[in-house]
């Protein structure tokens, strides 16, 4: 795990440009950080790199690696690296580190991009060839590590993070403010939507894509990695269990594969305590694991994790959350995110990675996209009783469990009716929730229709699919890197590997949900060494927060900051936001909208002058 910054075009960068963004980049990679630049007619290439040591900690592994003319940044883990270094040793390359950084700059050399299809792991990278001028710029298929790019009339920059982008270009491009709207309005689900963030001309590479820029600036963008969504109806439920059961265990050895030690984030959910005891049990790792204690009744799981805790004979240590500090908080990290805070939650996971990072961990792991994989969500029950509706024995007793277990906890009003998507199947009310009301709050008011991609599956994996590459995952694994490379900690996530997820695929829609329990077969998978108390518990909690654990809009200093003078009082109206916080207690939308715009607030005062 590292940094990577980069420019290619008709300017050399000055030396100060450069070594402020290496001053920059020293979060990402505490350990070496090195520049490289090549001029190829009247092109010039600047590639930069700082280290986080995971694998192979000598020097000898530091970057930008080179091999002959092919020279190689950076940043992510390629798991499978030993066993693609016996392949490729098989035909005769030599190799002088035991990195995977070596490995994969090997594979690009001998198979070229093409054998990306090979690899499995998280990249960003910047791979150059000295002979022919061609920059290479490859991300991995999930999105797990950013890459951003920027244009201008010179050339193009790019980099792990905005800011580096920054450095390079000698300032801040301009606000992107329709983009602060549709955050506002419609919520973070709305922001993968399209490919376009908060600062103008700014992007990310696609997932699962490469670039090619050649001697003369031509730019051309592949895809090299896609897959069939079409799930395969022979598949039982015992084979469903047993293939989840054998591709989530080989994605969590190949993840535990370092040279320093890994801790986990652990909830009282099925999808960290699977990891955590697939590692444990089965693997027999020793793990410490890291929690944040919830005090708010809707959010608590103290009880899960101390059976787990027990269970799995864990070193464990948990986090409280509280509200002194927050505010200050918040805003150090609205400048490290180089954008508003997406989510509360991030600021939970942002304290948990401090209290890994205090215990001199470099490495953690989290239960990320198990929810999209296996299904999760309160949605999900309802489309799957869409699904299954043609067979009425099954649809009534699927009603039936979820009446009993499932129905009391719901809090969301539009999934309330278990036959929802049987009598509506487009509806879509409950993803931007109220975003019609909050749309009046702004100045002008703003509105969005809402979009998704279709896939040509069922109304279940069609969701799942939008919210695993649009809506919630890339969420998160923005939001997590950059927490995590705050305190340089290197976040992996098992439940995205490319063969568990292709397997997942496999998996007939009616063995998902059993009995009124979502992710009936990774419960299944995991039954022996996770235990059966939190498998049993349909209560769907996930890594969550309320903003009253962390802000006491009762205080008045704390009123005082929220309504102070600010730009984003040209955006919303101050009366609307005055009156949200004189209520005792806010609903789940109200209190989401309240911290999309105090979020959106501390980042145009830090970034609107800039």
């Amino acid at each position: 795990m590292c940094g990577i910054a980069g420019y290619q075009g008709c300017r050399k960068l000055s030396e100060d440009r450069i070594h402020d963004c290496l001053g920059l980049m020293w979060r990402r990679g505490p350990d070496q950080r090195n520049s490289y630049h090549h001029q190829f007619g009247d092109r010039h290439t600047h590639l930069l790199h700082s280290r986080l040591s995971i694998i192979d900690l000598d020097e000898r592994a530091s970057q930008p690696f080179s091999v002959g003319p092919a020279v190689l940044v950076f940043n992510g883990e390629l798991y499978n690296y030993v066993e693609l270094k016996k392949s490729l040793s098989r035909q005769g390359v030599a190799f002088r580190t035991t990195s995977d950084t070596e490995v994969l700059l090997q594979m690009l050399i001998e198979r070229g991009w093409q054998g990306l299809d090979e690899c499995e792991g998280m990249w960003a990278f910047g791979w150059y060839n000295e002979q022919d001028g061609l920059l290479v710029l490859g991300r991995d298929r999930f999105g797990e590590k950013p890459l951003y790019l920027f244009r201008d009339e010179t050339g193009l920059y790019f980099g792990s993070e905005i800011k580096f982008i920054a450095a390079l270009l000698g300032g801040w491009p301009a606000i992107n403010y329709q983009h602060l709207y549709r955050f506002m309005v419609n919520g973070y689900k709305s922001l993968y939507k399209k490919r376009e963030g908060f600062f103008q001309g700014v992007q990310e590479l696609a997932a699962g894509s490469v670039l090619m820029i050649d001697q003369s600036g031509a730019e051309s963008e592949t895809r090299y990695w896609d897959f069939s969504p079409a799930a395969s109806e022979r598949v039982s439920l015992e084979e469903a269990v047993a293939g989840t059961r054998e591709a989530l265990s080989e994605s969590v050895r190949l993840r535990l594969r370092a040279d320093v030690p890994l801790a986990v984030c652990l909830s009282g959910g099925v999808d960290s305590n699977a990891l955590a005891g697939i590692a444990k049990k089965t693997l027999a790792y020793d793990l410490h694991a890291f929690t944040i204690v919830n005090e708010d009744a809707r959010y608590e799981e103290q009880e899960m994790v101390t059976e787990s805790v027990s269970a799995l004979e864990l070193r464990h240590t948990p986090i409280r959350m509280q509200t002194a500090g927050f505010l200050p908080g918040l805003r150090r990290l609205v400048r490290q995110h180089d954008a508003p805070v997406y989510t509360i939650t991030a600021y939970a996971h942002w304290l948990l990675m401090e209290a890994v990072a205090e215990h001199g961990y470099r490495v953690a792991f989290g239960g990320v996209g198990a929810d999209e994989l296996f299904s999760g969500y309160f949605d999900h029950q309802l489309l799957y009783m869409a699904e299954i509706a043609a067979d009425e024995g099954l649809l009534a007793r699927s009603i039936g469990n979820w009446e009993r277990h499932v129905k009391p906890i719901v809090r969301n009003p539009f999934l309330q009716n278990p036959r929802a998507f049987i009598e509506e199947p487009g509806l879509r009310d409950h993803i931007f929730l109220r975003a019609e009301t909050f749309g009046e709050f702004m100045q002008p008011s703003w509105s969005e229709i809402f979009a998704e991609a279709d896939y040509p599956v069922g109304l279940l994996r069609r969701r799942m699919l939008n919210e695993l590459f649009h809506e919630v995952v890339p969420v998160i694994l923005h939001e997590e890197d950059l927490n995590a490379m705050h305190y340089s900690i290197e976040n992996r996530s098992p439940f995205l590997d490319r063969k568990l997820f292709e397997w997942s695929l496999r998996i007939p829609t009616r063995h998902l949900v059993r009995e009124g329990a979502a992710k009936a077969v990774l419960r299944a998978a995991v039954r022996g060494v996770v235990p059966d108390t939190i498998l049993d518990n349909r209560r769907k909690v996930g890594f969550n927060a309320p903003i009253h654990a962390f802000l006491d809009v009762a205080d008045p200093a704390v009123r005082e900051q929220l309504l102070d003078r600010s730009p984003i009082f040209d955006l919303v109206r101050r009366d609307r936001i005055e009156a949200l916080l004189a209520k005792q207690e806010l609903p789940n939308s109200e209190s989401k909208f309240l911290f999309n715009v105090l979020s959106s607030k501390m980042f145009l005062e830090e970034f609107a002058g800039s």
